[in-house]
């Protein structure tokens, strides 16, 4: 098969290796990134350029550093600028002296050097990596036989952090000869800017291993609490078991789980004037409760913080809780129910004092008495001054 190539000048150097040991694995998105990196070596772009060039979030970017940076394909500079350096990256520091020799043999002696320096980085992390899964691997071993087994069976039907099976050593040691996993310890360590405990290893070997959870979907979920400012691993465990609950397969379901819920909490908290400050831990789980659990329509909760703040003109989460209870037992689904509901209270409410109106008028429905008991009190009064006149 003959082919030709439209684009004849301008080229950019890729390396054999690249292709035939790197490539083949890579998400194709990665691989753009790569190759964006790749041309625009002399330029050292930034994560928000890369991003607008490609159509890219700054974290898929991100991802895609983090990726070929653990693979030794590039490496990291600071912080700001992550995308520094790529395998054609040391041609930086010659490329002024070379400009005026043969572009193709110098890129060429150059690309291979640097590919050769990269291999060795490459192996250098990859024993620094093995070393320390190793040290954390040794650091508990409390995992007992029952343990491992209750592993490999289904989650319990009430998932929380204290519910989750323990996976051993053994355990969590075998997962990380698993490619994917092993990306996924280290892109979420980068994130937390730690390395990980054995406890901390199996939380994330249950997630990925025991649920099923995938990859793409962890990594999403790491980054969504890192930028929500929850660095907790007990945090990231609740939120990923919900997401579980939840039924959530993929990053697009994640992020369309989590873009609702933040609108719901947000207007809740205008309607009740806390825009300083984000819900707490209380308000987060009953907000999730009024949308969730409950199923109500953002106009029914904010009626409901709206008559809260008129009879007790505070931002009262339990008594905006309370009303939602009532009109949940009641079988409210729209603004209409509630006004059928608040109709119907009105007119118990004027039977009832209806009612109350006729006990009390029941004491004097008597038969009036034409008596003047103070006219006949005074005829008693002058006889008995006429007697005492008489007798004197």
């Amino acid at each position: 098969m003959e082919l030709t190539y439209s684009f004849q000048v301008e080229a950019t150097l890729v390396a054999n290796e690249f292709i035939d040991r790197y490539m083949a694995e890579a998400n194709g998105e990665y691989v753009k990134v790569y190759l964006y990196l790749l041309r625009h070596r002399l330029e050292a772009p930034d994560v928000e350029g890369i991003a607008d060039a490609l159509n890219h979030t700054e974290a898929d970017v991100k991802r895609a550093l983090l990726y070929w940076e653990k693979l030794g394909a590039l490496r990291l500079g600071g912080e700001s600028k992550p995308a520094s350096r790529t395998r054609a990256g040391a041609q930086q520091d010659t490329a002024s002296a070379a400009q005026n020799v043969s572009a193709a043999q110098t890129a060429s002696a150059a690309w291979n050097a640097s590919a050769s320096q990269n291999a060795s980085a490459a192996q250098t992390a990859s024993a620094a990596w093995n070393a320390s899964a190793s040290q954390n691997a040794s650091a508990s071993q409390n995992a007992s036989a029952a343990q491992t087994a209750s592993a490999a069976q289904a989650p319990p039907a009430a998932l929380t952090p204290q519910t989750r099976p323990a996976y051993s050593q053994e355990q969590v040691n075998k997962l990380q000869g698993d490619g994917d996993f092993s990306q996924l310890l280290y892109i979420a360590q980068r994130y937390l800017n730690k390395i990980f405990t054995q406890r901390e290893l199996e939380v994330f070997a249950y997630l990925y291993d025991g649920l099923h959870m995938s990859v793409e979907l962890l990594e999403y979920l790491v980054e969504h609490c890192v930028q929500s400012g929850h660095t907790s691993l007990r945090y990231i465990e609740t939120v990923a078991l919900n997401w579980h609950e939840k039924g959530l397969k993929t990053v697009d379901e994640a992020k369309s789980y989590s873009s609702g819920f933040t609108k719901d909490s947000f207007s809740v908290m205008r309607a009740f004037g806390l825009t300083d400050r984000k819900p707490g831990d209380a308000e987060k789980e009953m907000i999730e409760r009024w949308f969730g659990n409950y199923g109500f329509a953002r106009e029914l909760v904010l009626e409901a913080c709206n008559r809260t703040m008129e009879f007790t003109h505070n931002p009262s989460f339990r008594y905006a809780d309370k009303i939602l209870s009532d009109w949940k037992k009641a079988g409210v689904k729209s603004l209409g129910d509630v006004a059928v509901l608040d109709e119907k209270r009105r007119g118990q409410g004027k039977q009832s004092a209806k009612s109350g109106r006729k006990q009390t008028n029941q004491f004097h429905n008597f038969e009036q008495r034409s008596t003047d008991y103070d006219s006949l009190v005074l005829d008693q009064v002058k006889g008995w001054i006429g007697e005492q006149q008489g007798e004197q």
